[in-house]
């Protein structure tokens, strides 16, 4: 596996997935009756800003980096709030060094009947990420492929959650392979919350997406989208999130958050946000 996600970790796209992230777990919260989140493809769980990797990438700079430091309207800032909190529990000196990824992320805002299930498959983020939970009284992690977890591991017994499915788009054909395992994994559990992120580089590829998961109809599906208008042939120029069964509030939410996100990441350009239903009943 050549991906690294150190080199990205608390970019743009990291902070706007992590913030929707958050926003859905607080939804789960509202009922007393335990839920269960299902990471497919968890990674190591913490990274290093200060590594050499990070510092290479250096894209954390203009997501996290800025995020945290700016001074939102009192509605974004409201909505951030828990999430931009999550991230400096991780940093108790005040100064920005370390990024939780997705599985330590949710560990945070999970209560104790709570319950997470985090699985990486490459041999050094599984044995990281092993170490990380090690005894954790709620938290698990499993040396397993994440496409063979996203079926393993439905429905809980809870019967309540989120999957999050997390990939590293290596391969050709991955959101195809995404569109079928999410019309899959709904068919097993249809009242379970499906989290997807995707990178967004040709739009081209992202209309042919789109139209998979329309031919799946799959009920109450929400797109999530913040795009750069103008960037570099090849480099990430959005980021996006399918959502299945997201909570009521979750789109007017996002409506809220991401061009106030867009504004801090690209200060000198302009962003578009795509916020609407895939496929709704």
């Amino acid at each position: 596996m050549n991906y690294r996600h150190a080199f990205h970790a608390g970019n743009f796209a990291d902070v706007v997935k992590h913030a929707i992230l958050t926003r859905i777990i607080l939804h789960l919260q509202k009922k007393d009756a335990a839920f269960r989140v299902i990471d497919t493809h968890a990674g190591t769980g913490r990274y290093n800003l200060q590594g050499n990797e990070a510092i290479r990438g250096g894209e954390w700079h203009g997501g996290i980096g800025r995020v945290l430091m700016h001074s939102f309207p009192s509605d974004v800032a409201t909505l951030l709030a828990p999430y931009r909190d999550a991230i400096k529990s991780f940093n108790p000196d005040g100064a920005l060094k370390t990024y939780p990824g997705s599985p330590l992320l949710v560990r945070h805002l999970l209560r104790p009947q709570d319950r997470l299930i985090a699985c990486e498959l490459e041999t050094g983020a599984a044995q990281s990420l092993a170490r990380l939970l090690h005894r954790d009284p709620i938290a698990k992690a499993i040396a397993i492929d994440g496409w063979t977890a996203l079926n393993a591991y439905i429905p809980p017994k809870e019967k309540r959650g989120l999957v999050l499915i997390d990939p590293p788009y290596e391969e050709r054909g991955e959101l195809k392979r995404l569109a079928d395992a999410l019309a899959t994994a709904h068919r097993k559990w249809s009242t379970g919350t499906f989290v997807a992120w995707y990178p967004i580089k040709e739009t081209r590829e992202i209309i042919d997406f789109v139209k998979l998961l329309e031919k799946h109809k799959i009920a109450d599906t929400l797109r999530i989208e913040l795009i750069r208008s103008s960037i570099d042939d090849g480099k990430l120029r959005g980021t996006g999130l399918i959502i299945i069964n997201p909570p009521w509030t979750l789109a007017d939410e996002a409506k809220v958050m991401l061009p106030a996100l867009g504004k801090v990441f690209w200060p000198d350009d302009k962003a578009t946000t795509i916020i609407t239903p895939v496929y709704a009943t």
